[in-house]
């Protein structure tokens, strides 16, 4: 599974599941959003996640399962084990990691009395039967993971992982378009893998570590225009087990969840009931296909103060927005709407979500041997 067909699924309602599987993470990265650290032991019980996904079926399953963190592979038998349950099901998985095994040049594992270029092929084989059982892995680099993690140690584990026929492709953060970062970083990948592996860009966001210091979110949008949201598509399993009906890191990590946005709970609740909630509710139908912003100064008292996502957030409050919603996207003319809505979201394919979301200047990489970028000096591209 390449980058571009699991990001252009991004827009459909249920089509995707992330799966957090712990919030612990050996590295330190200045702009991290999840606030994970190596002592962090907060995380979904296991046997409870092995639950959840083991009850996918061949007719109800997502058709993409993330499984993220923090750092998901300081868990990798229970990574394993996950992504065979919903292989098994006939889901595709995918795994995003920070990397932290690859450090150090001479990676971890390997066997005493080996050569110097042997020990720096290896890969610790719980982490590699991990690996083996996606169906596509992702490496974060940026500036930060770059103190913690050279990317000449991360290139070197990415060439072990093409190696093993799993399809790959880097997440990278940088402050915008024109960051001479990001523009150095991805020169070096082409030159690396010859174009042959997809980067999703993304700018970093003021959460977590980076909140005192990253920009705010792009402006919000205009309260008479529509602004839907594909971000409320895919239900996210939380650190403490509770289903979040949106991948906003802030509210993720808030509690009490919102009761438009609150999807049960892996203890109690199988897939079928979760993806029942997030297909049928009509907030979440109005989310996806005209945003919270246009739906708080449609039916509710106005827009609130804040970003988007706290507009958003605040809507559990408004009962009169409730009552709009039911009004307009109750029922199977409701679900026609949402179903609209995610066409259109993709029509552009996996660029124009990215164009979107992520940052616009480097959404042609996301495809695999995309168009040349133009050089730049640190200018703005877009």
């Amino acid at each position: 599974m390449e980058l571009a067909e699991l990001v252009a699924r991004r827009p459909f309602p249920a089509a995707g599941l992330l799966l957090g599987l712990t919030r612990r993470c050996p590295l330190s990265c200045a702009h991290c959003s999840t606030g994970s650290g190596l002592f962090t032991r907060q995380e979904p019980d296991g046997r409870q996640l092995e639950r959840f996904v083991g009850s996918f079926t061949e007719e109800n399953r997502p058709d993409v399962v993330m499984l993220t963190g923090g750092e998901p592979l300081l868990l990798p038998a229970l990574a394993e084990r996950l992504s065979t349950l919903a292989r098994n099901a006939g889901s595709r998985t995918a795994l995003l990691s920070g990397m932290f095994f690859a450090r150090g040049g001479a990676l971890p594992g390997s066997r005493g009395g080996a050569s110097r270029g042997r020990r720096r092929r290896a890969i610790p084989p719980a982490i590699l039967r991990a690996i083996r059982s996606v169906d596509h892995f992702s490496a974060s680099l940026d500036v930060h993971h770059e103190r913690e993690v050279p990317r000449a140690d991360v290139f070197r584990a990415l060439h072990l992982v093409r190696e093993e026929g799993v399809a790959v492709s880097l997440h990278l953060t940088g402050t915008g378009g024109s960051d001479p970062y990001l523009a150095d970083l991805t020169r070096a990948v082409d030159k690396e893998f010859g174009g042959r592996v997809p980067c999703l860009v993304n700018e970093v966001r003021p959460f977590g570590r980076a909140a005192s210091w990253a920009r705010a979110a792009r402006t919000g949008p205009d309260p008479a225009a529509a602004s839907p949201c594909p971000m409320a598509a895919w239900p996210v399993v939380a650190f403490d087990g509770r289903v979040v009906a949106c991948c906003n890191q802030d509210t993720v990590d808030r509690r009490p969840v919102p009761p438009h946005l609150d999807l049960g709970h892996i203890a109690e609740d199988d897939w079928e009931t979760v993806r029942g909630r997030a297909l049928e509710s009509p907030v979440l139908r109005m989310l996806r296909t005209v945003g919270p912003t246009h739906l708080a100064a449609r039916y509710g008292s106005g827009p609130r103060p804040g970003s988007y996502c706290d507009g958003c957030r605040a809507l559990g409050d408004d009962e009169a927005v409730a009552a709009g919603a039911q009004a307009v996207a109750g029922g199977a003319a409701g679900a026609l709407l949402d179903m609209t809505a995610a066409m259109r979201g993709s029509r552009e394919g996996a660029q124009g979500i990215v164009r979107r979301h992520g940052c616009a200047a480097y959404a042609p990489l996301v495809v695999a041997g995309g168009p040349d970028l133009p050089e730049t000096d640190g200018r703005d591209l877009r």
